[in-house]
């Protein structure tokens, strides 16, 4: 799985004194573009869009935690794929929250769904994920 550390800040905390729900959708963010990144998917222009994501709340969070994320790819279609997300305490390797995703390429001139390359296949299996 494809690997990533995000650091809470304390602006990210709530009244509460825990990490605001929202934030989870941004570290999630962080590690998708991270994993685009490493992957050499998105060139020159932004290509894909996010049509659908979800996360699950399963631990509090706090400010000055660590955080692991791993990202995988759960199915890949013929324009889209899917991506599983899960985040960890780092010092306690505790799941805290588990996330997922469907990203479309997307042809912004036609404004519609384009086929995954070749290329854009082999890199995403590389993180593919064993079927359960």
């Amino acid at each position: 799985m494809h690997q990533i550390e995000i650091w809470v800040r304390f602006c990210e905390t709530d009244l509460l004194g825990h990490v605001n729900n929202n934030n989870f959708f941004v570290y999630m963010e962080d590690a998708r573009i991270r994993f685009f990144n490493d992957l050499g998917l998105v060139k020159e222009d932004w290509n894909f869009i996010l049509a659908s994501i979800k996360c699950d709340f399963l631990k509090q969070v706090y400010f000055n935690q660590t955080l692991v994320i791993k990202s995988g790819v759960a199915k890949i279609g013929n324009s889209s794929f899917h991506l599983e997300q899960e985040m960890y305490e780092k010092e306690s390797g505790e799941l805290v929250a588990k996330g997922s995703s469907v990203i479309v390429q997307f042809d912004f001139e036609q404004q519609k769904s384009a086929s995954l390359t070749v290329d854009m296949r082999k890199q995403l299996e590389t993180y593919q994920m064993a079927a359960n």
